[in-house]
């Protein structure tokens, strides 16, 4: 049966409840609380609000964007007073629990929920590293009189040390029997595998050496991970839907499909615990768009590279959309496209993206009546498994130890579920591919024999895990925050005139110069150079933002400046980030 986190809440706290008549509730405190199971889970039941909710749909990056740049990608971040991410609050909850877990004397429960308050103590962290590199390390409860509260910070080395030890005990401690709405040991392999897989490339590419570890021990304790969970965990691709719905259906699925699914964020329409998923895609919602780019980087269907067919460049909607990887349909409109449960072919919608590129990732179906403002109730995939296999499979590439063998256990297992072919570890690293090199297109900071496998995985990530909210961390980890700045594309129009984008034969949308033109019903009129732009004036790729480009600065960009009120507060002890001068002196 399923269990919505905030329902085992309430339960757990009915059984607490009830228990009073033998702890009377004005003697409840930390000292005579947690003394059994079903406290320790009372308490632990909010730690699950520290995983991402909207923000996994809702990422923008240089693949996926909206008519207004996120300050992260128009060099538009200034250093705030306070906030943005600099919080410790969740940290006192994990602490708290493990300080006062001693009173539960059945050492298997304190054992298990430790490990649960470990885990998401190592999840914030690996998170807050991300963010910002070095951080203070906090395992205890602090009081106002804690000169901790003033302490500098640690080194990311010393944090992803005691990051990985919270992951190992809670990999140790956990549960093995699986479920979607409860961490496990699986949720903690799951873990391991993607914060040391960060911190292992991040190091690579930023050539940041530290004290302690190389990036190259983080990237082996990452592939171990992986490959323990891909062995013994039980889990496995979904394909029960069929080549050519199988891929769409694992996220607009009402439940979360535990074939494949680690761990969700339970949404229920009964329980009025709803997001906002078709809605944002449909709505006018800053109408988020693929761009070309990431169209481009999709395979044909046999496999081979659609950027080396002739004429590709100039290709119209229709043509470029021919014979690709299946999870392109499935992920965007194409013509033929049908939403779930509808016999309608539907086009790209001009008045609700603005590339041409429309998502359909986790759109219900056109009788879930999902379409209103916040009425979505499928479940959101937090972790599953071929984010793992893809982890494995690019730890061992950046080790420069991955095998044909390693590939047929992660990479071919994901491909299989649409029926595309495998990678050939020889032929990618005989053959790179020079769109995914190229310093615009793709990745022109890989090098070395291993370079072709490299940029081929990274293309199965970026299909595979298209808005899922890992792409901008991804850039960050790989030094690729140039990125965002080049020109953020769309379809290639030939010219002015009326245009098929669903192929049955009736038009639906017309660029036009000067006065609007009749048209029939339903047909979208967009007049050059005020609706849309094209890159050469009358014809070409359609530009968005054109008016705000985007920036990035290398010496600073790749963390976030610390708060000034908090450098303030512990009077310098707090150092800024390089590249970032916010004028304090002490």
């Amino acid at each position: 049966m399923r269990k919505n986190i905030i329902t085992l809440m309430l339960a757990t706290l009915t059984v607490v409840a009830c228990d009073l008549d033998k702890k009377p509730l004005s003697s409840l405190s930390p000292d005579s609380f947690f003394s059994n199971k079903n406290e320790l889970e009372a308490f632990s039941n909010n730690f699950y609000a520290e995983f991402p909710g909207s923000s996994i749909f809702t990422e923008e990056s240089d693949m996926l964007i909206k008519d207004g740049l996120t300050d992260e990608m128009r060099g538009g971040r200034t250093i705030p007073a306070s906030g943005s991410g600099w919080t410790f609050s969740s940290l006192r909850k994990f602490n708290t629990l493990i300080e006062y877990s001693v009173n539960c004397k059945d050492e298997k429960v304190r054992n298990e929920y430790v490990a649960l308050a470990r885990f998401f103590r190592a999840y914030f962290y690996s998170e807050m590293v991300k963010r910002f590199g070095d951080v203070p390390w906090y395992d205890h409860q602090l009081g106002s009189a804690d000169p901790d509260l003033y302490k500098p910070r640690d080194s990311r080395e010393y944090v992803m040390t005691k990051v990985i030890e919270d992951l190992d005990f809670a990999i140790a401690n956990l549960p093995s029997e699986r479920s979607l709405y409860r961490v496990t040991k699986w949720t903690a392999l799951a873990l391991k595998s993607r914060a040391c897989l960060f911190e292992g490339t991040f190091r690579k590419y930023h050539g940041l050496q530290l004290e302690g570890n190389g990036w190259e021990y983080y990237l082996r304790q990452s592939a171990a991970a992986a490959e323990e969970f891909m062995q013994t965990s039980g889990y496995a691709i979904y394909s029960g839907s069929g080549k050519a719905n199988s891929y769409r259906d694992l996220f607009a699925s009402e439940n979360a499909i535990g074939t494949e699914i680690i761990l969700a964020r339970d949404y229920d329409e009964g329980l009025n615990i709803m997001h906002n998923a078709t809605y944002y895609t449909l709505g006018n919602y800053g109408n988020p768009s693929m761009t070309r780019k990431m169209a481009c980087t999709y395979l044909m269907a046999d496999g081979t590279r659609f950027t080396d067919r002739e004429g590709w460049e100039t290709m119209t909607f229709v043509e470029e959309t021919e014979g690709r990887d299946p999870r392109m349909a499935q992920s965007i409109r194409t013509p033929g496209y049908k939403r779930i449960d509808s016999d309608k072919i539907e086009a790209p919608n001009f008045n609700n993206t603005i590339t041409g590129y429309q998502p359909t990732k986790y759109m219900l179906g056109i009788n879930a009546g999902a379409d209103m403002y916040s009425k979505s109730y499928n479940d959101l995939p937090i972790f599953r498994s071929a984010e793992v296999y893809l982890n494995f499979a690019e730890a061992k590439a950046e080790l420069g130890t991955l095998t044909q063998s390693d590939l047929d256990i992660s990479i071919k297992l994901i491909r299989d579920r649409v029926g595309m072919p495998n990678i050939n570890l020889v032929d990618a690293n005989a053959n790179p591919d020079p769109f995914l090199l190229d310093s615009e297109t793709g990745y022109p900071n890989v090098s070395g024999q291993n370079a072709g496998v490299i940029l081929e995985i990274r293309r199965e990530r970026s299909v595979e895990l298209f808005d899922e909210g890992f792409r901008y961390y991804d850039l960050m980890r790989w030094k690729n925050g140039q990125a965002f700045t080049h020109p953020f594309l769309g379809i290639y129009v030939p010219g002015p005139g009326t245009y098929d984008l669903d192929a049955d034969g009736t038009p639906d949308v017309c660029f036009y110069e000067g006065d609007a033109p009749s048209l029939p019903s339903g047909v979208v009129r967009c007049k050059i150079n005020e609706k849309v732009f094209l890159t050469d004036g009358d014809h070409g790729y359609v530009l968005t933002n054109k008016n705000t480009p985007g920036m990035w600065d290398e010496n600073k960009d790749y963390l976030y400046p610390i708060p000034i009120n908090d450098r303030s507060l512990t009077k310098g002890a707090l150092t800024q980030n390089p590249g970032w001068k916010d004028n304090l002196t002490f």
